[in-house]
């Protein structure tokens, strides 16, 4: 049996995204898998990682989030509340998460959750990362809106490419060894529509609505989000030269 996680990172479940998050489980839940939830502001998660998370620490000593992180890892004192979420992560075979654009990024509580959540020592350390990193063999779906329309999104668009927007969360997950999927994306969803526009808009969410069935039953024959393998780097860990550039955060010299 499949074990989906959904990530919800929207302040309103009334929200499209949190309609989107429900029509999620309810696909998963209809092809049997087990749903594990993470609604990640109603929880009230924390996202700010700071040492008041780490009473172990001695007060006198700058705060190192890897060290701290670390030793809370082999003092097994990770936060109850990123335990948890550790703990579902581990459980799950794939995870979905659900979230808007807001100023060129995810929320800032996502970011912030990958902060604690994502620990040092506990779910990735120097030598398993990257193409030895501990979720080798799950799989992740960004769902995604955007204020901005499709064109004004697209790699020429004044709003910029939505791509390399997502890339940073994206490799955040290949660093961990997730394989991370070709995101699903609505474009144009705020609450500035008026008539016609307003209209064809409540159409088009209710349409994504309804194919999110058929998007959790292809999930495994989703096309990937292509990154360098660890053997494209030189021993300086710069790519080399004979191997390809599937991103501009990662390229060759002009």
């Amino acid at each position: 049996m499949t074990t989906t996680m959904i990530v919800l990172a929207h302040p309103d479940p009334r929200s499209f995204n949190g309609s989107w998050a429900n029509a999620t489980r309810s696909a998963c839940e209809k092809l049997g898998d087990t749903v594990l939830h993470s609604d990640l502001v109603a929880m009230g998660f924390d996202p700010v990682e700071r040492a008041d998370h780490y009473h172990h620490q001695q007060a006198d000593t700058c705060f190192d989030v890897l060290k701290a992180q670390e030793q809370a890892s082999d003092l097994r004192r990770i936060p109850v509340e990123v335990s948890a979420e550790i703990e579902k992560l581990r459980r799950a075979d794939r995870i979905v998460f659900h979230f808007p654009i807001w100023w060129f990024a995810p929320p800032a509580i996502l970011k912030g959750w990958f902060d604690r959540v994502f620990a040092h020592g506990e779910l990735h350390t120097v030598e398993h990362r990257f193409d030895t990193g501990h979720f080798r063999g799950k799989k992740a779906l960004f769902c995604v809106t955007t204020g901005s329309e499709e064109a004004e999104s697209a790699f020429n668009g004044k709003e910029g490419d939505i791509q390399m927007l997502l890339w940073p969360a994206a490799y955040t997950l290949r660093y961990l060894g997730f394989s991370v999927a070709i995101p699903e994306i609505v474009h144009g969803v705020h609450g500035y529509h008026k008539g016609a526009k307003k209209d064809a808009l409540a159409v088009r969410l209710a349409n994504a609505l309804d194919a999110q069935y058929g998007i959790m039953k292809e999930f495994d024959s989703r096309p990937l989000i292509q990154f360098n393998a660890d053997s494209d780097f030189d021993a300086s860990n710069r790519l080399r030269t004979d191997r390809p550039s599937y991103s501009s955060f990662i390229r060759k010299e002009p």
